[in-house]
């Protein structure tokens, strides 16, 4: 189901919701046929205060994982990065490009902390994705699919002079599909494996850009 599809989706159920409630205000009804239903205000401002849409803001995305889960999943630091890196572009945020953070990731393997990247970019903030655990298989399975990745994602706002400072931190566990898992026989590796990165990156995403409540609906299976 696409993205559009499932958003109609969840308004045609909060609709029905709405209207199956006793004394329902149909001033809100309409509102929600006009504008659809209010976002969610990002967990980042949230905390913080601050917007990564504001004006003159640039972001850089940087994402670490241990050599033994490159080693089983090929380059999963860089492509959840580059998948991240979409998702805010397309929600109007300026985000270096990721291939340009890989090269220097690579030219500079001695780097020791996500500032060192904030500094070489220019940028104001540096999303740090620190990946510890990442599956793609039920457990104990090997016929059934279901992502898993446990990291944290923090954020490091930079100052002039090449300095910066940590100024957000989330604990991620994310599940994929959240209901039951995926049979390999109705869907094959690399398909569920491009689902689960789009799904991972819009999840960690939405920490930094508004979402709908039904935007979940289509994780269920």
């Amino acid at each position: 189901m696409s993205h559009r599809a499932v958003r109609s989706v969840s308004l045609l159920l909060s609709l029905l919701f709405l209207i199956s409630i006793p004394g329902c205000n149909y001033f809100i009804l309409l509102g929600y046929l006009i504008g659809g239903p209010p976002q969610i205000e990002p967990l980042f401002e949230t905390e913080t205060k601050k917007s990564m849409t504001d004006k003159d803001v640039r972001v850089a995305v940087v994402c670490y994982a241990p050599d033994e889960l490159k080693y089983r999943y090929d380059n999963i630091d860089h492509i959840l990065a580059q998948r991240i890196a979409l998702q805010l572009h397309e929600r109007k945020i300026e985000v270096v490009n990721p291939d340009e953070v890989r090269t220097w990731l690579n030219e500079n393997p001695d780097w020791d902390t996500p500032i060192e990247v904030g500094a070489a970019f220019d940028v104001t903030y540096v999303i740090y994705i620190d990946i510890s655990d990442f599956s793609l298989y039920e457990r104990d399975s090997a016929n059934l699919f279901r992502g898993r990745c446990e990291a944290v994602v923090s954020v490091y706002e930079m100052e002039t002079g090449g300095e910066g400072s940590q100024v957000f931190s989330k604990d991620l566990t994310s599940e994929f599909p959240t209901q039951v898992p995926r049979s390999a026989s109705d869907v094959s590796y690399e398909q569920f494996r491009l689902e689960y990165f789009w799904s991972l990156s819009d999840e960690i995403g939405r920490m930094f850009y508004p979402h709908l409540n039904g935007d979940d609906i289509g994780k269920a299976t």
